[in-house]
């Protein structure tokens, strides 16, 4: 379920093995949530661990592919390992029957002994709600519906989140002349892009067997030498270091690509959490209050697969989240791929997952007498 990198690497991987797979994907094309990036995005991750399984990036590439050669990757792999999925169909359902998988989709019903739940984390827009939201008569979107500046030139806007996803957006619109703030309601952790003229996520490669604690404490000062002091623009440091976040709350610390040069030169500021919102703008948490005539929520995504994957048992957490991702899981035959967040990058980690899933759907089907339909 699902044509982007996870599904296709799924499937080419799955293939690989001698499985037969189709792949049932809601929207028209291959990699539909990086279609609807906002355009300025490049990978976080270089080019050389961003490779899915069987076909590495071009070497024509820059060492941070942008979005839409992240799109033309997609397609090209998708040709080169011949996955033609079902387009336009989206899966209402899943539901176990006895040893096989029913999905129930727009297009009618289809049945394996193995599914594959590959729809990603970018599928559930996160919008959280305040006090004062009904009365406030500016624009409020999720980033998700974010593509560039043009539509807030003149404007004040808010961002709020102090994710990837609101520092990039921020500083988009930073570098466009808009006037930005930057909403910050806890303690963040920020990281280079590049660390000593090396790719961030090869450090975390490096360090990979290492305990995450440990990884932090060695690489704090040094963290603290490239970045500067985070106080001094008026951002708290989190007690947990950047691995240890990720590792054990599943959060992404800020790649900085350039947001930071913005905050120290005043082109965006840093205001705290929002307290609630006027007709005009926002009291923060401190009592200020600011006319606004934007909100972008860089919120996140808070995906809940039970709505999808029903009357199933010890298979998801309290959010809805897959216990086992890339492993066998409590449900026979069913297996997730690119549903949590890794220091050592996503495209790399969904390769791993992807060729994991492969060998273990194979001992599977054998161990249990089925074939795959």
């Amino acid at each position: 379920m699902g044509a982007g990198p996870a599904g296709l690497a799924c499937a080419a991987t799955m293939r690989g093995k001698g499985l037969s797979v189709t792949v049932v994907e809601k929207a028209g094309q291959v990699g539909s949530a990086w279609r609807g990036h906002y355009d300025r995005l490049h990978l976080h991750t270089d080019r050389k661990h961003s490779g899915l399984p069987g076909m590495a990036m071009p070497v024509t590439y820059p060492l941070y592919p942008s979005r839409a050669q992240m799109v033309e990757y997609l397609e090209g792999y998708a040709a080169r390992f011949d996955i033609r999925p079902v387009f336009a169909t989206e899966v209402l359902s899943v539901r176990q029957r006895g040893t096989r998988w029913s999905l129930r989709t727009s297009n009618g019903a289809i049945d394996a002994p193995v599914a594959v739940v590959a729809t990603g984390i970018a599928s559930a827009p996160y919008r959280p709600t305040w006090p004062g939201m009904e009365i406030y008569r500016g624009n409020v979107a999720h980033s998700s519906d974010y593509r560039n500046p043009a539509p807030y030139v003149g404007k004040r806007v808010l961002v709020v989140g102090f994710g990837n996803s609101g520092g990039e957006i921020a500083l988009d619109l930073a570098e466009a002349g808009v006037d930005v703030a930057l909403a910050v309601r806890g303690p963040v952790q920020i990281l280079p892009r590049d660390l000593l003229g090396l790719p961030i996520v090869t450090w975390a490669i490096i360090y990979r067997h290492l305990p995450a604690r440990l990884v932090d404490l060695i690489n704090a000062p040094v963290l603290r030498l490239a970045l500067g002091s985070m106080e001094k623009l008026g951002l708290r440091r989190a007690a947990k270091g950047p691995l240890q976040m990720i590792s054990e709350d599943g959060r992404v610390p800020l790649i900085d690509v350039g947001t930071l040069d913005k905050i120290r030169d005043g082109s965006i500021k840093i205001r705290p959490g929002i307290d609630r919102l006027t007709a005009y703008g926002v009291i923060f948490d401190d009592g200020r209050n600011e006319n606004f005539d934007a909100m972008i929520l860089a919120t996140g995504f808070r995906p809940d697969l039970r709505r999808l994957v029903a009357d199933v048992e010890n298979v998801f957490d309290q959010q809805g989240m897959p216990l086992a991702v890339g492993r066998s899981t409590a449900a026979p035959g069913l297996y997730f791929c690119g549903q949590v967040t890794s220091p050592t990058g996503q495209l790399r980690e969904i390769g791993i997952e992807a060729q994991r899933i492969a060998d273990l759907a194979c001992s599977y089907l054998a161990a249990s007498g089925l074939r795959a339909a």
